[in-house]
């Protein structure tokens, strides 16, 4: 079933309360997927330096930092939980491959100048306390919470997925030709960490955006591409897009105002939010982009 959430701000009136906005939106969505959650966050940032999102796994915090030091000029490196936002000024290329072949503990979760990702297994109103979600301040953000289908209840198989600098994907639904267009995209040098018929999604979605496709391109051409009954919300730096199948057997509601645009899977994980009666209330059309920021 699993439920999705996202807030983009059009002021920055909100920002300090954008954390706090959506881990309601969360907690609120846990009835539709205890299993997992996550979410990212979008954040005003310098232009010099990129930040990786890293999940700890068989090495400690301590460990981790001292180890880097050999091999990474970094500026910043925190630790929130059990995940681990690193700053660096360095090629991207060079410390993913880093990351990847030397750390072997550690999985990476996304990066970007802006986006922050944080996921875990376990109930929605454990995960936003772990990270501390209501802390946090931001221009945009997107979550999810899952109810395990497909592919196995790990933090490599919850949401976000990021397989793009600064781009992630939430979904509610499933892909019926994943393994077929998970084959193709390795092809064309996307990895992919999980069995998840989502991260194919994201995956799409970041090989069509590298060849210089706009996000709502990208959207429109996988109608034809992406088999299964879904709906997306899909993060960038500037902002996010939403959209559901041609079927639209999965449900969605965006409530607009003039300060921010947000959507859930149900109204009621809105509800909360500030002036949301006076909003414009409305499902997204089957088959149809909506884009604020892109």
């Amino acid at each position: 079933m699993c439920g999705i959430v996202g807030i983009y701000l059009k002021s920055e009136k909100f920002e300090s309360s954008l954390g706090k906005m959506l881990s309601k939106m969360l907690v609120n969505m846990g009835s539709r997927g205890p299993d997992s959650a996550g979410f990212a966050i979008y954040k005003k940032e310098s232009n010099e330096e990129y930040k990786y999102s890293l999940c700890l796994n068989d090495i400690s915090f301590e460990k981790l930092k001292n180890n880097l030091k050999n091999n990474i000029n970094y500026s910043d490196i925190e630790e929130n939980s059990d995940h681990v936002i690193l700053k660096s000024k360095d090629n991207p290329k060079k410390v993913l491959e880093i990351i990847s072949k030397e750390f072997k503990e550690v999985s990476i979760v996304g990066y970007g100048k802006s986006i922050e990702i944080f996921k875990q297994i376990g109930e929605p109103k454990d995960v936003v306390k772990k990270f501390n979600l209501e802390s946090f301040s931001g221009t945009h953000g997107i979550g999810h919470t899952r109810m395990a289908t497909e592919s196995a209840i790990t933090t490599d198989g919850s949401h976000p997925y990021s397989t793009g600098e600064d781009e992630c994907l939430v979904h509610n639904g499933s892909l019926s030709n994943h393994n077929n267009l998970r084959r193709k995209l390795k092809k064309d040098g996307i990895n992919f960490n999980s069995e998840n018929d989502t991260e194919v999604a994201a995956g799409y979605i970041s090989s069509n955006l590298s060849n210089k496709k706009t996000l709502k391109e990208t959207l429109k051409k996988g109608l034809n591409d992406l088999d299964g009954f879904y709906t997306f919300i899909t993060g960038t730096r500037k902002g996010f897009a939403v959209l559901r199948d041609e079927i639209a057997c999965k449900p969605a509601v965006i409530a607009e105002t003039d300060d921010y645009v947000a959507i859930a899977s149900e109204f009621q994980a809105m509800a909360h939010l500030p002036n949301v009666n006076s909003a414009k209330i409305f499902e997204p059309e089957p088959g149809v982009v909506y884009s604020w920021g892109n």
